[in-house]
């Protein structure tokens, strides 16, 4: 294979040196957007402007560098620390050239102030004197800091609580709010009656996913709903098919009209009089005629897939059935269109309803979720008003926006940025921008990220910012072979599948590199599977499904490829692995040698990467799946989990049963056996027999003296408390880390650390339950600490990979056959440049879309496909060296696969799956690897630096009645009142500030005085527009927190703010601190709300309302 070497850059269309491209790119001066191949260093592109920006003079906290994961803006933070820390200790020759690779040597552009080299080699002393650092942030951090910042005002008048929480995954939210909308359902007969025709349609799972959709596309939703879109996606069938006007059912175009039903007779006549296969349809079809049975007529003449039924031209009249058939499929048509439209004004009707649901309940909760706060940064940044306030904030402190991967931003995300960046107009100093990024590896439309929203930054940079538009196709990464074949794929899929805007790449490395396929693994016929299927004990015998067990050889022969790879002569010679951490031979001429780090493994779904870390852990070589993982799917996680659950509901012999076989215990299975027997025929749970010593077995004696240990903590301290005590008692990382392999011990103990700090995060850590806490456990959504381990294979999804490379690649199961076509789906038309989708559609099954979607529905397949080629283009740009294709042999034909694009370009190797693999697993010692001593870390201790100040006295505890003040004052904030179902809350309330029970009694009476007091109706709905308890305020530089503020709207009243305080003390207002304070309060929210009427009262503990004058 021959690869161009020389490299290719653009600039506004026009071929330009690396030299120029680079000093466009990094002058911060510029507006500039950059579309980069893979391997391009666009982040390397994005931090040399942020070094130049700080050379030219700006402030870090006037630079704002956005990206779309925090990993990414982990990874910028980082190589801009490591940059600043190298020139701070840079010679001038390398100060010099790294000036020069960043743009100041190239003859048309800046040139380097006299004390450049100072300048750069200070930098990093002048950012850590300045105390603020350059921002770098995901944009969902960018939108909820422009949140934190808006109006009270603005706030409300979105629905949005003063006092979030931002809810990262909504997925806990979604499961509360189905209750809800099925009440609001019962509650609204027409609604209930729209659902019920959607259920009876297409069935109770099909309607259900149908309001998932509904769900997931909120945001496009509410927009195209506001702008009239939903309902108007679909138009009535009168309206796509004019003919049909004045007809209620399409059917009636048919059956009221003589010429069109004597067409049908002729053509029932015409196929009467040919062979008997067509003469019994000339039948079934005049019968349906003379019957009126319009379905039975339609099936006559076509076929089941609704296509016209193929006839033989040598029929007598064939000319009449052909025009038949035009009528029945224009009818069907018709039909299709209407079913669609029913089907669209019923889902519509039903999602106003869901979303408003939903949107209740996150007000309700005071949650906030990533939609949220997309589109409530697009109002304050493109509301006429609002705007230019924002925008009045942003110069101050904004000079040069950066973005990175701008492939992946959404329709919202950019028209938020574009209405911010349009209100200059060409007058004020609108800040410089940068964007980066490759509609190539556009490959997360699930998140809404759409490829056309590059197109038209790129235009507004070079139209409304009058800015450069630079093109790279020059990798840095890709070996010889690798290039040319992704050359060779993506040039093909130009020609013959219209992939646009993909240019003939370059590439700097020497390395001639290769690319190898795997043998696939052949798919048994399905005869023979059928074959050997018979009778299975399901107690003792798992079920095998063909596509595991296939996954499961493809994953032994890519292991078995993998150890070749690391270890090409340990098989040969059967010698045992190195230890952890060591590298392997290639075996390759000039003496290479590898880590399984460099090795990385994708695949299109993370199923596919289970089975084969199994393999690699079976030879010993360390694997990591890079993908998040929750908590709770963690072993070690669950074994904790089982143990605080038994000591929950010591009933449960089934968790008690995991926690003595897990290293918290470390029985065998024999002794659980003895367990089992000992119970024999009795009810007594396994937790009260191991309390009966004479019982057990001598190894059996201690536990259950240890499991009441543990159950009084859990039962007395809150759940971190009694974690971390069970941890201290039982050597728990300890246990589990010698229990652990070698390969897998960091992760393990990540996991369990990860345990203690979701206990102390869960209500505080202090008033979670120990119930509580086992059920938000299992209830998921943690996720597990993303520990790396360097010395790992790393196993990663594709979209997991973007932005990764590893000297050698190998990609699993390429050869799948397309995507299904979906079904109860959503099909939206959003044009980048629009604020709001022009098409909103409920589809049934994109097999039979109606009319009016057809053109939107082709638009969205051809996406999708692009879509795929961009996945395959990601794949093949991430090896610096070798790249490896493994398949398993599909069910039907994929003739436009990975696989077969991929087949004539790459090499085979031979790979004896069983042979090797069991040779490679023959000759490790687990000894050397998993015997290994380890120790866990400990923090050394704390020594207190020597102080000359005068030590305080240790401060009084509170008194009785200022613990029952403050109880009455989280009894009025929690809303608890007296009786059984708030006594848990109460018991809390009372163990938190340490009363007695007559104490907690007295405190409730407290709170139930002032709440049923002559303030009554500060908690009354038909009195107040808007309440919020323990509301926190800023002024003078203070933060002040106000016990319960609520906005009147009853008559007279209406709009008036109203600060109320708890007091336990009957005459509050003879204290001039106290006074002093409400005053504080009135001012500060005075001066936010300057034209309402604020007054300011204290609630005492009698129940009396004393108002500030």
């Amino acid at each position: 294979m021959t690869v161009v070497h020389h490299p290719a850059y653009e600039h506004n269309g026009q071929p330009v040196s690396a030299e120029a491209f680079y000093a466009i790119a990094c002058d911060p001066r510029r507006s500039v957007a950059v579309e980069a191949c893979a391997g391009a260093g666009k982040t390397w592109m994005l931090v040399s402007r942020i070094v130049r920006a700080l050379l030219a003079g700006a402030q870090p906290h006037e630079i704002l560098a956005i990206t779309f994961t925090k990993r990414a803006a982990g990874e910028m933070r980082e190589r801009l620390d490591e940059w600043l820390k190298l020139f701070a200790h840079a010679d001038d020759a390398r100060l010099m050239e790294e000036l020069a690779v960043r743009g100041f040597s190239y003859e048309k552009g800046p040139q380097p102030p006299p004390d450049g080299r100072e300048q750069l080699s200070n930098l990093y002393q002048r950012l850590l004197e300045t105390g603020r650092a350059v921002q770098i942030r995901t944009f969902h951090s960018w939108f909820a800091a422009l949140l934190r910042s808006a109006p009270m005002a603005v706030l409300q008048q979105q629905g949005v609580p003063l006092n979030y929480e931002l809810l990262e995954d909504d997925a806990p939210a979604r499961a509360l709010v189905w209750r809800r909308f099925y009440a609001a359902l019962l509650a609204q007969p027409e609604r209930k009656a729209d659902f019920e025709a959607v259920v009876h349609a297409y069935g109770r799972f099909q309607a259900d996913k149908a309001l998932q959709a509904a769900l997931d596309k909120r945001t496009e939703f509410a927009l195209a709903d506001a702008a009239g879109v939903v309902d108007s996606s679909v138009q009535h069938f009168t309206v796509q098919f004019t003919e049909f006007g004045g007809h209620d059912e399409p059917e009636e175009w048919l059956t009221t009209n003589r010429f069109h039903c004597q067409s049908l007779r002729d053509a029932a006549v015409a196929l009467g009089r040919g062979a008997p296969t067509f003469a019994a349809c000339g039948v079934a079809l005049e019968q349906a005629l003379s019957s009126g049975d319009m379905p039975a007529a339609f099936a006559a003449l076509l076929t089941e897939k609704g296509t016209a039924r193929k006839f033989s031209e040598k029929i007598a009249g064939i000319e009449q059935v052909r025009v038949a058939q035009a009528l029945v499929l224009r009818v069907q048509a018709a039909r299709q269109q209407h079913d669609a439209w029913l089907y669209q004004q019923r889902m519509a009707r039903l999602s106003r309803v869901l979303i408003a649901e939903f949107t209740a309940l996150k007000r309700e909760r005071g949650w906030v979720d990533m939609n949220d706060v997309e589109r409530l940064a697009g109002v304050l940044l493109g509301d006429p008003v609002l705007s230019g306030w924002v925008q009045e904030r942003l110069d101050a402190r904004i000079r040069h926006l950066m973005i990175d991967e701008f492939q992946d931003t959404n329709p919202l995300q950019w028209q938020a940025l574009s209405s911010w960046l349009s209100g200059y107009g060409g007058a004020g100093r609108a800040p410089s921008v940068f964007i980066v990024g490759d509609p190539k590896q556009s490959i997360y439309r699930f998140r809404r990220a759409e490829p056309q929203v590059f197109i038209a930054a790129q235009a507004f940079i070079r139209d409304g910012l009058d800015g450069d538009l630079l093109a790279c196709d020059h990798t840095r990464r890709n070996s010889e072979a690798v290039i040319a074949t992704v050359n060779a794929v993506m040039a093909s899929a130009r020609e013959h599948d219209g992939y646009e805007g993909f240019r003939e790449h370059s590439s700097a490395s020497s390395d001639e590199g290769s690319v190898v396929r795997l043998p696939p693994i052949p798919r048994e016929a399905k005869s023979e599977a059928e074959a050997e299927t018979g009778w299975r004990d399901s107690l003792t015998t798992p079920r095998e499904l063909p596509e595991e067990t296939l996954r499961t050889l493809e994953a032994r022969q890519a292991a078995a490829w993998i150890a070749s790879f690391l270890a090409p002569a340990l098989v040969a010679s059967r010698t045992t692995l190195p230890p952890e951490g060591a590298h392997f031979s290639l075996g390759r001429p000039g003496g290479k040698t590898f880590a399984p780090s460099d090795v990385m493994v994708l695949s299109r779904k993370r199923a596919g990467l289970l089975p084969l870390q199994d393999e690699l852990r079976a030879l010993h070589i360390p694997a990591q799946i890079g993908e998040k993982t929750e908590l709770i799917d963690c072993c070690e996680v669950l074994d904790i989990v089982a143990l605080l659950d038994v000591l929950v509901s010591p009933q449960h012999d089934l968790s008690l049963a995991r926690a003595l076989r897990s290293p918290l215990f470390g029985l065998s299975d024999a002794a659980l056996v003895q367990i089992a027997l000992a119970k024999g025929d009795s009810k007594t749970p396994w937790f009260d027999l191991l309390q009966k010593q004479e019982l057990l077995a001598p190894e059996l004696i201690g536990l259950g003296a240890k499991l009441i240990k543990y159950k009084g903590w859990v039962d007395s301290l809150p759940p971190h408390d009694a974690l971390q005590a069970i941890y201290h008692d039982g050597d728990v990382l300890a246990r589990f880390a010698a229990a652990a392999p070698a390969a897998s011990r960091g992760t393990v103990l990540a996991n369990l650390r990860a345990l203690l700090n979701v206990a102390l995060q869960l209500d505080g850590g202090r008033y979670a339950t120990p119930y509580d806490f086992v059920r938000a456990l299992k209830a998921g959504g943690l996720q597990a600490p993303a520990a790396v381990n360097p010395d790992a294979v790393r196993l990663l999804t594709i979209h997991g990979a973007k932005g990764l490379e590893a000297h050698a690649v190998l990609l699993l199961d390429t050869d799948t056959a397309e995507r299904s076509l979906e079904s109860m789906s959503v099909l939206i038309d959003w044009p980048g440049e629009s604020a709001a989708p022009e098409k909103f559609v409920f589809l049934v099954s994109e097999s039979r879309p109606p009319a009016c979607a057809a053109v939107a529905l082709a638009t969205e397949q051809l996406a999708r496909k692009r879509e795929e080629l961009n996945a395959l283009y990601v794949a093949l740009t991430r090896p610096r060296h070798t790249l490896a294709i493994s398949s398993i042999e599909p069910y039907r034909e994929a003739p436009q696969s990975w696989w077969q694009r991929l087949h004539a370009l790459a090499d085979e190797v031979a790979v004896p799956i069983r042979q090797h693999a069991l040779a490679v697993h023959e000759s490790v010692e687990a000894a050397e690897n998993d015997s290994a001593i380890f120790s866990l870390p400990d923090l050394p201790a704390f020594t207190p630096p020597a102080s000359s100040t005068v030590i305080k006295p240790k401060a009084e505890p509170d008194s009785d009645s200022a613990r029952v003040g403050k109880a009455m004052h989280r009894l009025l904030e929690w809303g608890v009142a007296p009786g059984s179902a708030n006594a848990q809350l109460a018991t809390q309330i009372a163990r938190e500030f340490g009363l007695s029970p007559a104490q907690l009694v007295e405190a409730q009476a407290m709170a139930s005085r002032v709440r049923n007091g002559e303030a009554a109706w500060a908690w009354d709905d038909a009195f107040v527009s808007w309440q919020g308890n323990e509301v926190e305020l800023a002024h003078s530089g203070q933060i002040l927190r106000i016990d319960r503020l609520v906005q009147r709207k009853d008559a007279g009243h209406a709009g008036h703010w109203w600060i109320l305080d708890y007091k336990s003390a009957h005459q509050p207002q003879r204290d001039p601190a106290k006074m002093a304070q409400m005053q504080a309060y009135k001012a500060a929210l005075q001066a936010i709300y300057a034209g309402d009427e604020v007054k300011a009262a204290f609630l005492t503990s009698s129940g009396a309302v004393i108002e500030l004058g």
